[in-house]
């Protein structure tokens, strides 16, 4: 359902993505991790459609970005970082609105934005203003918008970013919910979000892949801080520490 192939990103001399490869399908959370700067999301903008890559290919549902961009776009659900909101507009009519640029049948529009506000548990706040909201219910009203309309396809950046533990809980639970019938990226510095909704883990450092494989053997690598650490710096980890993995990792790259 995703898929990108080679993708690169410069901006001037800098090159922010190398060749990147990566591919969900649907039913599948990908959890994908890396330090700060390491090109999480400018990937995630460039798998969107909001930035041009420099080179490469993606592929949403079958059609490519670069020559069926409306297709491809009209199956995405998409959370940016610290998204933007009409600050003075109200939460129920900011859906509304929502709904209405995503093309949903003006019959349906009702029902699209009340399944969505309950869905991201909304319904005290439906009358406010945006400005007024706190950061976490801010992140729910964005996450709101996201699936408004059904995509196929979910890119979440930094999903919990803001929310308090219960709403960290409701939030993982709805994406483990939307994971039957929908392709996930879930882009996170929270490596406890990676063992509570993904299947797999991908990790880049320095615009490069340096770990993709499941969840599973992510977790069975050691301590998610020390595996981390180890393979965004290109540290070996010991032998042994994959026991039923069909991998090992060497400087940090999947061997």
């Amino acid at each position: 359902m995703i898929l990108a192939e080679k993708v690169s990103k410069r901006y001037g001399a800098k090159l922010a993505l190398d060749k990147l490869d990566l591919q969900v399908s649907t039913g599948t959370v990908l959890g994908f991790i890396g330090p700060n700067g390491a090109g999480k999301t400018t990937t995630m903008r460039i798998l969107a459609g909001t930035m041009p890559k420099s080179s490469g290919r993606v592929s949403i549902g079958g059609f490519d970005m670069d020559e069926e961009p409306l297709k491809a776009k009209a199956l995405i659900g998409y959370l940016p970082e610290n998204a933007p909101l009409y600050s003075h507009t109200k939460v129920k009519a900011f859906l509304l609105f929502c709904a209405q640029l995503r093309g949903i049948p003006e019959n349906d529009i009702e029902r699209a934005v009340e399944k969505s506000i309950a869905r991201c548990e909304l319904q005290s706040v439906v009358d406010e203003d945006m400005d007024a909201l706190s950061k976490g219910f801010r992140r729910r009203v964005c996450l709101a918008q996201a699936i408004i309309h059904e995509p196929k396809v979910l890119l979440l950046d930094e999903p919990t970013d803001g929310l308090d533990p219960i709403q960290k809980m409701q939030i993982r639970a709805l994406i483990r919910e939307l994971r039957a019938d929908k392709a996930i990226i879930v882009s996170t510095h929270i490596l406890e979000e990676v063992e509570a909704v993904c299947d797999r883990v991908l990790a880049i450092a320095g615009g490069k892949a340096v770990f993709d494989g499941t969840a599973a053997q992510f977790a069975a690598a050691g301590r998610p801080d020390e595996v981390f650490a180890a393979i965004v710096g290109g540290k070996p980890l010991p032998a042994g520490n994959f026991p039923s993995a069909n991998f090992s990792i060497e400087g940090g790259a999947v061997k």
